[in-house]
């Protein structure tokens, strides 16, 4: 079974513009998921969708195809099961191969376990399922522990519940955004008002620890990478 790993990196970013293409700690922000897909022994091919010819340049010097979007999967408003689909048809019409497999890794995410795409792709396979994505507890962030806000700020409970202890409280889990991998078949599925339908009926989640994944949207999450990084290479060291 081919296994295709698809990079999503738009060139425009409301919060940090150009995120995909900052610097951090010497190399380009994409270049870290472009790393850690060439060290995951699952993958087959690795490709980065994008509009920027910048990022496709990052892209050609680490020896990765570019699937360039047409302007209307390059908007802010445009699906990221859109751009994918569109990156998987033009690779398999120009190389000629049909992938069983769609790894998407987004490539303003700098910060992944190295075996999380290996141990995701592995339980899609052993399971079955349509597709696997990556999740965190959100440990004391708990909807138990939230609350809403009426229009005379009164506090009121986001759910009721009776739980006063951490320990106490149901597990619940946050998208982290460090990986979905998925079957071919499913990322086809396109339903009118359910914009998740892409990802099939038997979704199935890899466990990973608060910032084990960091997302970079803000400058804040820039600093949060850099840090976790240095941490790790002393680490390494």
């Amino acid at each position: 079974m081919k296994t295709l790993a698809v990079i999503l990196a738009r060139a425009g970013s409301q919060g940090l513009p150009n995120k995909n293409g900052l610097m951090l700690l010497g190399k380009p922000m994409l270049q870290y998921t472009v790393e850690h897909a060439h060290n995951s022994i699952s993958l087959d091919y690795t490709i980065l969708s994008t509009d920027g010819g910048h990022l496709a340049e990052i892209a050609q010097d680490l020896n990765v195809p570019t699937v360039l979007r047409p302007e209307a999967l390059a908007t802010s408003t445009a699906t990221v099961d859109s751009a994918v689909r569109h990156a998987v048809l033009e690779f398999e019409r120009q190389t000629g191969f049909e992938f069983e497999r769609i790894v998407v890794l987004y490539g303003n995410v700098p910060v992944r376990p190295m075996d999380l795409t290996d141990r995701a792709i592995a339980k899609l396979e052993e399971t079955g399922c349509d597709s696997v994505q990556s999740v965190y507890s959100v440990e004391k962030n708990h909807p138990y522990w939230m609350k809403r806000v009426d229009d005379e700020d009164r506090l009121l409970m986001y759910e009721e519940n009776h739980i006063y202890r951490r320990q106490e409280l149901p597990p619940v889990y946050m998208l982290d955004g460090g990986i979905i991998a998925l079957k071919r078949e499913a990322l086809f599925i396109q339903k009118e008002n359910e914009p998740h339908a892409f990802l099939g009926v038997d979704r199935r989640a890899v466990m990973t620890n608060p910032h084990d994944v960091v997302d970079i949207d803000s400058a804040l999450d820039l600093k949060i990478a850099e840090a976790i990084l240095k941490e790790n290479m002393q680490t390494a060291n």
